[in-house]
């Protein structure tokens, strides 16, 4: 390989490369060191040929000081054999742009004299997108907590709301056990005629149902009983005749035969032997 050609290829890296010897001088550079050298140190000459690339870096002062150490450490140990290669990056921020840097410091293989590769790749666009990355990771982990506070807080709620509601349905029942059903009673003792005292039992029976875990069992079927089909399993649950629930109700036999055969279907009773009475006691 040519001198020329070797230059040519040089210069057609987008890194900022210097060429170092042992004492970390700087005998070559390429084309996009020299531009950057002349956009950002004006006072330096723009090859920066026979500079001490490790004395500018220990010489570095202010926010870019910790950052030269570190690079002026790595290129020592490089040139002393200590380790192959040395890479960090690191902030080289202008005061009109925030820029970074992958440094990266080699030994040319072979070489005699001694000569180190040291090249500054531009990294700013790769710093700016992790940048979001994390900004967007962050305000994830935020809305992430707030979502998680917040369905902590609709827990809170649906608890007070289910401890609200047993506490009203136990009053509820309470009341409808120590109130209301024992009026009946004292209906019972007016002598009621014999269909007013149907009637008086029919709806006695119902309350008694909904202070009894009946309706609630018998609605968690996945058939849906229509409300005329929940009063005569209540009746039929009572042992009372299709006879009698027609005439509690003022439906024909055919009609109370025909919510039966509903009912033993919609509750699975396909065997025939099976009593729906005896079905619908065990539902308590």
């Amino acid at each position: 390989m040519t001198q020329q050609y070797a230059e040519t290829i040089l210069n057609s890296l987008s890194a900022h490369v210097a060429i170092i010897d042992s004492n970390g001088v700087i005998i070559d550079t390429n084309k996009a060191l020299r531009e950057f050298a002349i956009s950002n140190n004006p006072g330096m000459r723009p090859d920066m040929l026979n500079i001490n690339y490790l004395k500018i870096c220990d010489a570095a002062n202010g926010e870019t000081a910790g950052s030269a150490a570190q690079v002026a450490m790595g290129i020592r140990q490089v040139i002393k054999g200590n380790i192959d290669e040395f890479v960090m990056d690191y902030p080289c921020h202008s005061p009109g742009n925030k820029r970074w840097f992958y440094m990266r410091a080699v030994r040319v293989a072979g070489s005699q004299p001694l000569q180190i590769v040291v090249s500054h790749e531009n990294i700013t666009p790769l710093k700016i997108a992790e940048h979001k990355l994390l900004q967007r990771e962050a305000e994830l982990k935020q809305k992430t907590l707030g979502l998680e506070e917040a369905n902590a807080a609709l827990r809170a709620l649906l608890r007070h709301r289910d401890e609200d509601l047993k506490e009203m349905e136990q009053t509820f029942f309470q009341n409808l056990k120590q109130t209301i059903l024992p009026s009946f009673d004292q209906l019972k003792k007016l002598n009621p005629s014999g269909k007013e005292k149907k009637i008086i039992s029919l709806i006695e029976s119902e309350l008694n149902n909904i202070a009894s875990p009946f309706l609630r069992h018998i609605s968690n079927f996945e058939a849906v009983l229509t409300p005329q089909e929940l009063k005569i399993a209540s009746l039929i649950k009572q042992g009372q005749s299709s006879k009698e629930i027609a005439d509690l109700l003022n439906l024909s036999i055919t009609t109370v035969n025909f919510h039966r055969r509903n009912l033993r279907d919609k509750l699975g009773l396909k065997n025939t032997a099976t009593n729906l009475n005896t079905f619908l006691l065990h539902l308590n």
